[in-house]
């Protein structure tokens, strides 16, 4: 089940260790300061599109920050 805590918790952790400040990812994802403190405390979500965005940006997997999976990094395609 869909934790948003969690989900606040984790983006924070990868802002943070980015080096980056709440008005950057703000500007990436195109949205307001306080709705990146609101994601981050689990009080808002996010859409689609910007939720994709935050996974490319910190090369996350969707799983992780939605909480389906304790490992970061995307998993990666098998070759046929």
């Amino acid at each position: 089940m869909f934790d948003p805590i969690l989900f606040g918790r984790r983006l924070r952790e990868l802002r943070e260790s980015s080096g980056e400040k709440q008005p950057a990812l703000a500007e990436i994802i195109d949205v307001s300061v306080p709705q990146i403190s609101d994601i981050e405390n689990g009080k808002k979500g996010t859409t689609l599109p910007k939720f994709a965005l935050i996974c490319q940006h910190y090369n996350v997997s969707a799983d992780y920050l939605l909480g389906l999976t304790d490992e970061p990094k995307p998993y990666k395609r098998k070759k046929n």
